[in-house]
C-alpha cells in the first residue's frame, strides 16, 4: 500500500487525485489532506476517505473543522497553519505527496516534502517558478523523486528518454509547450478590457480553479510553465517554444536532433497525468474518457499573439533573467489576478501591473529561501501600490470628466 498525502485537496487537481485514489483502494492509502480554508468541502472529503491527518492553513477554519469532526471523525487529527501543512507533507507514513496548493502558499510544504525525500507529485508550478534552484537542490540531496503533474510537463516527461531530473536530456533539440489559448484566443484586442471574471474563468477545455483559469486566459500560465520546464528538464528558455493548440489534445511535444517529434495525446482531463505519476513507472486506470481521433477529426496549431497576450513575453523575459525575477513576476501576477477577480482591475491591466512591478524592482541573486520570501513580499507591496495609484488616477479622471 502506498501512503498518499494530498495538499490542495479541495481544488480541482486535489479532487481529481482523490478520484483516482478511490479507484484503487488495494493500491493507495490516503494518509493526509491539506487545504486553505474550505471547511465544508474538506469535511466531506474526510468523511468519505477517512485520512489520519488533515491540515488547514487558515487557523480559524481549522478550529471550525476540529469542532465539526470531533464527533463525526474523532480519529482524524486536525492541524493548522503553514506548520500543519508541513507536518502532513513530511509524515513518515506518506510515501507520496501531491503538491497542488495554488500559488506561493504552496511553496513551504512542497519544499518540506522534497527535503523529506518523498515522491513529489508537483502540480504547484509556483514552487519551481519561485524557488527552482532550492527545490531541485533539495531533491538531489534527499533522493526525492519529482514527477510533474501539469499536463504539459507530464506529457514532456512521458516523451523524454530516461534522464536525471533537472539535467539536459540527451538528443533533445527543443520542447514545445502547447496552450489552448484560453477563452479569449479569438476575441479582438479592443474587446479584452471589458471581459468579466466569469468569462475569464469559463475555460473552453479544462476544469480549473479561478486563479489558474485567469492565468490561462492571459497566457501567464504558459509563461510560468516555461519557467517550470527550464528547471524540470534542464533546458534554457530559448529551447522551449509555445504553441497554441485549441483542442487541448496534444499536451506537449519533444523534438529530437534527428528530426523526430514525439507528442503525448489524451483527453483534457487531469486524471491522466495524476494516474501516470501515482503509479509510475506502471500504468493504472484513471477513469478518463479514451481518445476518439475520428470524432476529433482535426488538430490545429498556431503561434501565440504577443500583442494580445503580453504576459507571456513578460514571463519569457523573467525566465531569461533568472535570479529573483521569476519570484517578482509570480508575486505581481497573483496580486493583479486577485484584483481582477474582485473587479478592481480590468483584464488588460493585469499585464500592465506586472510590468510596472518588474520595472520598479531590481531582482538580484537567489541565495536562499529568505531571499525568495523577501522578494515575494516586496513585489506584492509594490503591486498593491500600483493598484492604489491606478484607482486614484481613475477617480481623478472620472471627476474631471464629470466637471
Amino acid at each position: 500500500m502506498i501512503g498518499v498525502v494530498v495538499l490542495g485537496s479541495t481544488g480541482s487537481v486535489g479532487e481529481s487525485t482523490l478520484d483516482v485514489i478511490a479507484r484503487h483502494p488495494e493500491r493507495f492509502r490516503l494518509i493526509g489532506l491539506g487545504a486553505n480554508r474550505n471547511v465544508e468541502r474538506i469535511a466531506a472529503q474526510v468523511m468519505r476517505h477517512r485520512p489520519e491527518h488533515v491540515a488547514l492553513a487558515d487557523e480559524q477554519a481549522a478550529a471550525e473543522l476540529r469542532q465539526l469532526l470531533r464527533t463525526q471523525a474523532p480519529g482524524t487529527c486536525v492541524l493548522s497553519g503553514t506548520e500543519g501543512l508541513i507536518e502532513i507533507a513530511t509524515l513518515r507514513a506518506a510515501d507520496c505527496v501531491m503538491a497542488a496548493i495554488v500559488g506561493a502558499a504552496g511553496l513551504r510544504s512542497t519544499l518540506a516534502a522534497a527535503v523529506a525525500g518523498k515522491r513529489l507529485l508537483l502540480a504547484n508550478k509556483e514552487s519551481l517558478v519561485m524557488a527552482g534552484p532550492l527545490l531541485m537542490a533539495a531533491i538531489r540531496q534527499s533522493g526525492a523523486t519529482l514527477l510533474p503533474i501539469d499536463s504539459e510537463h507530464n506529457a514532456i516527461f512521458q516523451c523524454m528518454p530516461p534522464h536525471t531530473t533537472g539535467k539536459p536530456p540527451p538528443g533533445v533539440r527543443r520542447v514545445l509547450l502547447t496552450a489552448s489559448g484560453g477563452p479569449f484566443r479569438d476575441v479582438p484586442l479592443e474587446a479584452l478590457s471589458a471581459v468579466t471574471p466569469e468569462a475569464a474563468c469559463a475555460h473552453p477545455n479544462w476544469v480549473m480553479g479561478r486563479k489558474i483559469s485567469v492565468d490561462s486566459a492571459t497566457l501567464m500560465n504558459k509563461g510560468l510553465e516555461l519557467i517550470e520546464a527550464c528547471f524540470l528538464f534542464g533546458l534554457p528558455p530559448e529551447r522551449i517554444d509555445i504553441l497554441v493548440h485549441p483542442q487541448s489534445i496534444v499536451h506537449s511535444l519533444v523534438e529530437y536532433l534527428d528530426g523526430s517529434v514525439l507528442a503525448q495525446l489524451g483527453s483534457p482531463d487531469m486524471r491522466t497525468p495524476i494516474a501516470h505519476a501515482l503509479a509510475w513507472p506502471e500504468r493504472i486506470a484513471s477513469g478518463v474518457e479514451f481518445l476518439d481521433l475520428i470524432r476529433i477529426a482535426r488538430l490545429d496549431f498556431r503561434a501565440p499573439d504577443p500583442v494580445k497576450f503580453p504576459c507571456l513575453e513578460l514571463a519569457q523575459a523573467a525566465a531569461r533573467a533568472g535570479g529573483l525575477q521569476p519570484v517578482i513576476l509570480n508575486a505581481a501576477n497573483e496580486i493583479a489576478v486577485q484584483a481582477f477577480l474582485e473587479r478592481r482591475l480590468n483584464f488588460i491591466e493585469i499585464a500592465a501591473v506586472i510590468e510596472a512591478v518588474l520595472t520598479r524592482t531590481s531582482g538580484g541573486r537567489l541565495g536562499g529561501l529568505d531571499d525568495v520570501l523577501a522578494a515575494d513580499a516586496q513585489a506584492r507591496q509594490i503591486a498593491r501600490e500600483q493598484l492604489t495609484s491606478r484607482r486614484a488616477g481613475q477617480s481623478r479622471a472620472a471627476g474631471d470628466a464629470h466637471a
